[in-house]
């Protein structure tokens, strides 16, 4: 029966998706036969099949079909679905596992493992068979065997066939079972023109020794040694990629280790160590030096310097007091604290890294359309070149025409790789996506990592990009004399109606009120009909007061004269201060000013960004001189100020209509219609779901380094992906020519069929290896 893979709700609440690993996949026909079979089956959506990863990724309807019909669908086209890992939705699950612990990467990387020691026993056995077949099909090479009579070639020819049949049996037989399974389906793929060159040789070679009659006298020569060290080489080659590919997902397995698999939890006043799937919202855990921080959290008691080098890319340890957020899987690198559990298994930031980046590694980019395009032709096209070629040269080949026929039409099977090509782009971005989230940089898919590196303008969001995003009150100045309230009165009310905010400047309000007023201050008068007005400013009433928070056009929108206020804003403005006007029962009360600061590294990464040739745009909801006075301060010379949360994505449409490729950088929470618009939206310093989902990258560290390390990591993944494609193509179009034969005429050249194996076995070894040169990646800047 059909293992039940490992299923996980979708965005659709009449959909799911489930993840099927699949045994068997040796190039791009065989990852194309798989999803057009899934994409034909009955309730099914959407279907990708990835050759890197070897998996499946499906999107179905349950009511129509289920996860052991899907997996049936699989068998049914020829390949065999692997037991998966285990899923569920209960507080104990993490990213997806076995009953084991193993985790999905785990054991791929332990299968590619074995699976490249069994090729290697393999490749041994073969290479002993065919040091002696080649000896023997070329004896004269060999002192004493030289000047042998027809009967005595025909026993040594006859010892070497006995030879090569372990080789076709122990060596090579998935070239024949599979290819013969692909062809019967009507999916040719690298097996079947491994198993139909290296079978052809074998049978012509068995007739001309067993019936030498039947040739023209003297022309009936074997190639067993063709069929030998064919086989042989291309399991080398098998071999050496299996192992390549094992080292291609180390960044995730990397990301997996940090899971911490015990913790120390507080039961009844006692520490009690448990496993770590066992915690649940709510327990609380002490955590030590040196230790890895089971879940998601928040800093009850104590103080820590944490390490969250491996989930953010940032390498200073990061001080930890109470209330602060904690991330599982980061490390404590000082002092014990305690903590209280929030997030678990599945819902963990580390969890929801992994499974991002095990999307993204699996998804293609635009790059790939025309690669499967040729895909799905080629090895059609290959069977059809080579029955040509076999034609060609037994209609007009040299005498004798058939052993030359056959040779030809041998060498063209065997040297064309579709594997090469189906390599191409999935390694270099299973590859490439693994380096980002390794430096904090989540790439949600394929077309985000290529289209990054078109970037010409990025709008980077004031407040939490460009600044802290941590803003603190600087002033409170009340208007002198008449009914209006003193400053305290001013900061109390403006702090009650802001209680319900949850903009940062309005908790920072509540904050100045807290800091002011100390422990056993009455608490906060409760505000009600409030209202957030959309960048503006805030209204609420507050003990039978209406309050209002915000801009001068809000106070002129509600019939306040802003005049009395005036000159405080534009002198606080002025001091790169972000000020809002207070008016208390329709009359002019106030002024309260934040300051946020500068990140360090601003101005130093902008100025990056400008010498990488990017145009650089600051956006914010402040007014002009406070936004000028920030983006002076950083290096920006562009600047678009009193910009509401609607109007930022008006902003992208207008560049993009000018022909600039803009990147939205920004908190990917008030920006995200920014986000969706823009040709790559880039969410910072945020491990929200909101980010995530509205974001095609999401910086983990609040950094804009992080922006110019993404475009650097794009150029440098397509740089590979070209080079992989281009020797892919150029190999396949050379070489399949050359092997048919085009140079003999003018040459007098011939490939021999086992150089065309090797070739062809060293393809895809090739572009795998180049693919692990993006592993040596890193960041230049920051």
């Amino acid at each position: 029966s059909s293992p039940k893979p490992d299923e996980a709700p979708s965005a659709s609440s009449d959909e799911s998706e489930l993840v099927i690993p699949v045994d068997g996949m040796t190039c791009a026909a065989c990852s194309a036969a798989v999803e057009r079979a899934l994409s034909r089956s009955d309730g099914v959506r959407e279907a990708s099949v990835s050759l890197a990863t070897e998996e499946a990724r499906i999107r179905y309807r349950p009511e129509e079909t289920s996860p052991g019909a899907l997996a049936s669908v699989i068998e049914g086209a020829g390949y065999r679905p692997l037991p998966p890992s285990r899923g569920g939705d209960g507080p104990d699950t993490g990213p997806a596992e076995d009953a084991s612990g193993e985790t999905r990467e785990d054991r791929r990387a332990r299968e590619r493992e074995e699976e490249a020691r069994s090729l290697f026993r393999r490749f041994w056995l073969g290479a002993a068979l065919s040091v002696p077949i080649v000896l023997l099909g070329h004896h004269d090479w060999v002192p004493g065997l030289a000047g042998l009579d027809h009967g005595q070639m025909r026993a040594l020819w006859a010892l070497s066939g006995v030879l090569t049949l372990p080789i076709l049996l122990v060596v090579g037989p998935r070239f024949f079972t599979r290819g013969w399974t692909a062809a019967r389906r009507g999916q040719p793929n690298m097996d079947t023109l491994v198993a139909m060159g290296t079978g052809a040789a074998f049978l012509y070679s068995v007739v001309a020794v067993a019936a030498p009659a039947l040739f023209p006298e003297g022309t009936a020569h074997p190639f067993f040694e063709a069929t030998a060290v064919i086989i042989t080489l291309v399991v080398l080659g098998q071999a050496l990629e299996a192992r390549a590919r094992g080292a291609t997902s180390e960044a995730l397995r990397r990301l997996l280790d940090l899971r911490p698999t015990r913790a120390r939890v507080l039961r009844d006043g006692r520490e009690e160590e448990i496993d770590a799937a066992q915690v649940v919202p709510g327990d609380v855990l002490v955590v030590r030096p040196g230790e890895r921080i089971p879940v998601d959290g928040t800093l009850l008691s104590g103080m820590s310097a944490v390490d969250e080098s491996m989930v953010t890319g940032e390498s200073i340890p990061v001080e930890k007091t109470e209330g602060d957020p904690v991330t599982g899987g980061t490390l404590n690198a000082s002092g014990s604290f305690r903590m209280e559990a929030e997030r678990v298994g599945r819902d963990t930031v580390l969890s929801r890294i992994v499974e991002l980046v095990r999307e993204a590694q699996g998804s293609r980019p635009p790059i790939q359309r025309l690669v499967d395009k040729v895909s799905g032709i080629f090895v059609p096209a290959v069977v059809a070149i080579a029955a040509v070629t076999f034609a060609t040269w037994l209609w007009i080949g040299p005498d004798p025409s058939l052993n030359y026929a056959v040779v030809v039409a041998v060498s063209v099977l065997v040297i064309a790789c579709p594997c090469a090509l189906g390599l191409a782009t999935p390694i270099s971005v299973m590859i490439a996506v693994g380096r980002g989230a390794g430096h904090g940089i989540l790439i949600r898919n394929g077309e985000a990592l290529q289209a990054a590196r078109h970037i010409t303008t990025v709008v980077l969001d004031k407040t939490g990009t460009v600044t802290v995003g941590a803003p603190v009150v600087t002033e409170v100045e009340a208007l002198d004399g008449g009914p209006t309230p003193t400053a305290p009165e001013l900061l109390r009310l403006v702090a009650a109606a802001e209680a319900g905010s949850e903009h940062p400047l309005g908790r920072a309000v509540v904050r100045r009120w807290e800091e002011e007023e100390g422990t056993g201050a009455p608490p906060l008068p409760e505000a009600t009909d409030f209202r957030a007005l959309g960048g503006r400013g805030v209204e609420a009433r507050v003990e039978g007061s209406r309050v209002l928070v915000g801009t001068v056009r809000l106070l002129e929108e509600e019939g306040v004269d802003p005049s009395p206020l005036e000159a405080a804003w534009e002198r606080l403005s002025g001091q790169g201060r972000t000020p809002a006007l207070v008016a208390v029962d329709g009359v002019a009360a106030g002024v309260v000013a934040w300051a946020d600061t500068e990140r360090r590294d601003s101005a130093e990464a902008v100025a990056r960004l400008r010498d990488m040739g990017l145009r650089v745009l600051l956006l914010t909801g402040d007014n002009e001189r406070t936004a000028r006075a920030v983006a002076e301060r950083v290096g920006i010379d562009e600047v678009r100020a009193g910009v509401l949360p609607d109007g930022k994505d008006d902003v992208v449409r207008e560049l993009a209509e000018a022909g600039e490729v803009v990147a939205m950088v920004g908190d990917g929470i008030n920006d995200a219609p920014a986000l969706a618009r823009a040709r790559v939206g880039i969410a910072m310093g945020s491990g929200t779901d909101v980010a995530m989902e509205s974001a095609d990258i999401t910086l983990m560290r609040a950094s804009i380094h992080g922006v110019a390390d993404t475009i650097e990591l794009s150029r440098d993944a397509v740089r590979n992906m070209k080079q992989n494609l281009f020797g892919a193509f150029v190999y396949n179009t050379a070489a399949i020519p050359v092997a048919a034969g085009v140079l003999y005429p003018a040459l007098g050249i011939l490939l021999s069929p086992m150089i065309a194996g090797a070739a062809m076995a060293f393809s895809s070894v090739t572009v795998v290896t180049n693919a692990n040169r993006l592993r040596r990646w890193r960041p230049s800047g920051g």
